[in-house]
Formats: structure tokens, sequence, C-alpha cells
């Protein structure tokens, strides 16, 4: 029987607006239950060393506070917690925060329009979510309303390999084979969209400029595993 409520990702085109909100919230939730073992066969693992390597850039001291943002289901936040850090799970998607086990604190929300006060924290966190979100530039003037001065963000999320060989390979594989393992194992129509979502992100240059007018003067960025993935490490101006 046909659903008489198609799912909002399962589209050529990507959604914009206010219905790329709904599609990444949907989608999300559908897929928690197996996302994090579908990142490990995906990223052959290399997701543990992207998050490793974040979160040692984030250069912030024991016992400090750090937002993670778009959670999921709170690999990052077990990772802050073993490096000596305080982290906070937040997430759109009820399904995600659900399957959490990092232990956290858990806050469902748009991390457009964070419940904290004003330089209220330490540091943010956020892996693999930029290209998801429905406005950068809102998103960067957020981290800098809530971030203290001298507060630290570290920010992950796929890239497009500059080497020419490198980036053929990465759009055979994640065109073509990572939707049929989605298929196989979790919702093949997710795991097409997310290959295809790096589209909705600027180039590096763009992202630093719009990190440096948010209020990031410092911000830098790193291209991993030869473009596979990139990270933008900054500090909240004084």
């Amino acid at each position: 029987m046909k659903s008489s409520s198609p799912r909002r990702w399962d589209t050529e085109q990507l959604p914009e607006g206010e219905e790329k909100v709904a599609a990444v919230r949907d989608m999300f939730d559908a897929i928690a239950p197996k996302y994090d073992r579908l990142n490990r066969i995906i990223s052959l693992r290399l997701d543990v060393r992207w998050r490793k390597r974040a979160i040692r850039d984030l250069s912030l001291p024991a016992g400090s506070t750090v937002l993670d943002l778009a959670s999921g289901t709170g690999d990052m936040c077990i990772d802050l917690a073993k490096a000596g850090l305080r982290p906070m799970s937040m997430d759109l998607s009820f399904g995600m925060l659900a399957a959490d086990r990092s232990g956290a604190p858990l806050v469902q929300t748009d991390i457009l329009r964070l419940p904290v006060p004003d330089g209220a924290v330490d540091g943010v966190t956020c892996g693999f979510a930029l290209r998801n979100l429905l406005d950068l530039g809102d998103f960067f003037t957020e981290l800098a309303r809530v971030v203290r001065p001298g507060g630290r963000i570290a920010l992950l999320d796929v890239s497009t390999p500059p080497n020419r060989v490198l980036r053929f390979g990465n759009d055979i594989y994640f065109g073509k084979i990572v939707p049929k393992i989605g298929a196989a194992l979790s919702d093949g129509a997710a795991y097409a969209y997310l290959p295809k979502s790096v589209a909705y992100l600027p180039n590096p240059a763009e992202l630093r400029s719009m990190l440096r007018s948010a209020g990031f003067g410092d911000a830098s960025h790193d291209q991993l595993t030869g473009g596979l993935t990139q990270l933008m490490v900054a500090t909240r101006d004084a």
C-alpha cells in the first residue's frame, strides 16, 4: 500500500527552506537505530579519527563545558567526556537523542536557536551537520552568542577532495556504493541524500569568511584525509 505521506528526503532535488528542516529531522529519526553501525562501515572507521582530531584542536582545558550540536547518537559526547570535558548533547531529531548512549545531558532543539544564555559555554563541537542547516550564517552568529570570549569551536563536515583522482574515487564511492550499503542495511534514500547534500556547503574561503564575520577572527580550515573531510576551528573574539 502506498504511503499517503511520502518521505521528504526521497527526492531527486535537494529540499530547500523549511522543507529541508523537516526532511532532515524526519530522515535522522528514521535512520537513528542503525546510524552508528553505518557510520563505521561507510567511513571505514575514519570518523573515529576525525572526531579525535576535532577535540584535540578544540584545545580546551579539562572541565570545560562543551555543547555538541547535531549530536546524533552521542559519539562526539563520549569522546569529549574521555578528554575530560563536560559535554551536552543537542539535536533536532528525537530519534537520534533516544538512541544516545553517551550519558550526557540531552536537549532536543533547533540548533539555530539554542536555549542557552549569552556567553554561557566554553566551546562547541558539531560533526557532519553543517550541510543540513537552513542558514549557516545564522548558525555561526548563534555560536558567537553562546560561546564565551576566548572559547573555542571545532566543526567537522564532509568535503570534496581537491585531487582529481581522489575526487573521482570519492564520487564513485559516495555517489554509487554508499547508497547501496544504506539500502541493504538501513534506508537507501537517506544514504543517497547524504552524499548529495555536500552541495549545500560553501567553499572553504567563504566558510572562513563567514566565521570571521560572526566573531571568530582566527578561524582556520583544514582538509583531512586528502579532503574527504574538512575541519574548521576558531576562537571567540574577546
